[in-house]
This record gives structure tokens, C-alpha cells and sequence, in this order.
């Protein structure tokens, strides 16, 4: 009998799971559902589902994961009306940049027997340049060579975690085990951060004095550093996501805000050296950084560290994923 997966939240992120997950389909049972009918209707033409099931809980009834790839101001509504209806044994995964309110939500509201993980996405180099979002800019091999952090709650079983990195490895991405503090301060940084900066600079440009003539020249600089804001799905998540680790961003804008400081006494002071250097550091990291995210030669785990646990494929689709021993 297929294993059923639930994705709800047919973005790109949604979309390019059920994508991915489409080489299984024998084994696995593809159900999509998003709040929206016509995303559905695109899906599933697409083939990110094998069918759709517009009333939430007939669409996890009998799932046996369900992943949330919704915007975190939508999860725990999402969680209270599903909770009746999942089945024991179920796994809850989501993809939320920041777990801490999403885990207390889980553990609050999730049935005994159901249990939660946290996934977070970091994609295939690949697509870094790429703005779009939604269901248009799903793709198979989103994942492809990229990571997940998986950030279990304190206590949750083995096999829940397993199921998720399992899971993950369907989508041929690497997997990081991730304490919750540790990643939600990652995710500060190099998430929640430039978003913030882009809005600030937002504030203090646009409707400013000089804006009417700056607009009309604003180019591909103004542009590239404010997208970070503008593709968004829901910006009401961006403020939730910002008060759920209040500490790790005001730390990330604090030393955000001292560089900009440094910066600009130097500028004030006429100290070219000093200028000359902060920017040739800055570029010179950020092609670094993405030379090594391009590459994605990150260190890996050793290959026996799960060696000893049944995977998913054992336990849910009969072993057709795992490797036979050589010689039998």
C-alpha cells in the first residue's frame, strides 16, 4: 500500500517537494492541498500531486507525513484544524525559517502519537539569482544539492527523525541535525536580517526628501538590495518570524548596525584606508561565500552514523530504496 504524503502549501517551495517526490510515485501517494482552488488546479496539471484534496482534513486523514509549506502566520491555525484528524504515528513537518514559536505550537496542539519536526530549506545553489516565487517557479531539483537543517524537539522519538531525514533525502538534499536555538539564530542572520535591511532601507529612501528625482534613477543596485523584501508570499510572517527569536535579531541588527557605524566615520573622517578596506573584505567574502554555497562540498557526515536504524524506504516502501549488499 503507497505511503501517503500531505503537502499543504503549493508555493515553490510546496510544489518542488511534490516534484521531486514524483520519480516514487509507485510507492508514494502525492496529496496536494492549497487554500487557493486554482493553485490547485495548476498543480496538479503540472503533476506536483497525484491528486488534490481541497478540505484539509479529509487531506490528511490517512497521511502518513504531512508537510506545512505555509507562511508561519498560518501554521498554527493550520495545526488546530488538523489535529483531529491525524492518525497515529503521523509526522508533522514544516519549513518555517523559525522554529521556536512553531515547536511550542506542536507540542500544545499536536495528538498524542503525532509528532513534529522542523525542516529548514536551504536550495540548490543553482536558483539563488532567481526571484520568482509561487507555484510558477516550482522546480524538480529545487533541493538538488542543496541542505535541510532538521530541528527536532527535545525528545522526539528516533523514528520521527529518521522519517524527516529520510524524507529529505527523497528530495536529494544533504541533511544538518540542528539544535533549535542554533539554527533560529542562523536563520536571524542570513534570513530574517537581509529582509530587515532591505526594509529599512525602504524607509529611509522612499517618500524622503529628493525621491521624486531619486526614483527615477533608482537601478539594478536599489533593486537587487531590496528584493529581499519584495518576494515575499505574506509579510505579516516576516514580523511574526522576527518577534518568535527576538534576541538572535536584535543581535544580527546590532552588529549590522555597528558596521554601518564604522562605515561611516570613516567616510566622515577621510580615512580612504579604512574605506578602501571594509569594501574589498566585504566583496571579497561574499565571492568566498558563494564560490563555497555554489560548490556545496560541505563536510559530510559519516555514512555510518544511521547505520543501524531502518530508513524510511525499510519501513514504508518495502526496501525498494535500499541498496542491496553486494554479491546477493
Amino acid at each position: 500500500m503507497p505511503v501517503q504524503i500531505t503537502i499543504i502549501g503549493l508555493g515553490q517551495i510546496g510544489a518542488s517537494m511534490g516534484l521531486a517526490l514524483a520519480p516514487h510515485k509507485d510507492n508514494i501517494l502525492r496529496v496536494g492541498h492549497d487554500k487557493k482552488t486554482e493553485v490547485e488546479r495548476e498543480a496538479l496539471q503540472k503533476g506536483v500531486a497525484d491528486k488534490m484534496e481541497h478540505n484539509l482534513p479529509s487531506a490528511v486523514r490517512n497521511a502518513d507525513l504531512v508537510v506545512l509549506c505555509i507562511p508561519v502566520s498560518q501554521i498554527r491555525e493550520t495545526l488546530e484544524f488538523i489535529a483531529l484528524d491525524l492518525k497515529k504515528g503521523t509526522v508533522v513537518l514544516d519549513t518555517s525559517p523559525i522554529k521556536a514559536g512553531v515547536q511550542k505550537w506542536a507540542k500544545e496542539i499536536l495528538p498524542e502519537g503525532c509528532h513534529y519536526v522542523g525542516l529548514v530549506p536551504a536550495i540548490n545553489p543553482e536558483f539563488l539569482h532567481e526571484f520568482q516565487i509561487g507555484l510558477t517557479a516550482a522546480q524538480p531539483d529545487l533541493f538538488t544539492n542543496g541542505l535541510f537543517l532538521i530541528d527536532a524537539p527535545y525528545q522526539t522519538p528516533e523514528k520521527a527523525v529518521i522519517t524527516a531525514i529520510d524524507f529529505v533525502r527523497l528530495l536529494k538534499a544533504d541533511v544538518v541535525i540542528a539544535d533549535p536555538i542554533e539554527s533560529d539564530g542562523l536563520m536571524s542572520t542570513t534570513h530574517i536580517l537581509p529582509q530587515l535591511v532591505a526594509a529599512s532601507l525602504l524607509n529611509a529612501t522612499i517618500d524622503q526628501p529628493g525621491w521624486q528625482d531619486a526614483r527615477k534613477v533608482a537601478g539594478r543596485s536599489y533593486a537587487t538590495v531590496t528584493a529581499g523584501l519584495a518576494y515575499q508570499d505574506e509579510i505579516d510572517s516576516l514580523r511574526l518570524s522576527a518577534f518568535q527569536n527576538p534576541t538572535g535579531v536584535v543581535h544580527a541588527l546590532d552588529m549590522t548596525i555597528a558596521a554601518l557605524y564604522s562605515l561611516r566615520d570613516d567616510i566622515e573622517n577621510g580615512n580612504d584606508d579604512g574605506v578602501a578596506k571594509r569594501l574589498e573584505s566585504a566583496l571579497l567574502g561574499r565571492k568566498r561565500w558563494l564560490s563555497e554555497r555554489t560548490s556545496a562540498e560541505w563536510v559530510k557526515p559519516a555514512q555510518s552514523e544511521a547505520a543501524d536504524f531502518p530508513s524510511f524506504s525499510e519501513r514504508l516502501f518495502g526496501g525498494m530504496f535500499v541498496k542491496k549488499p553486494r554479491g546477493k
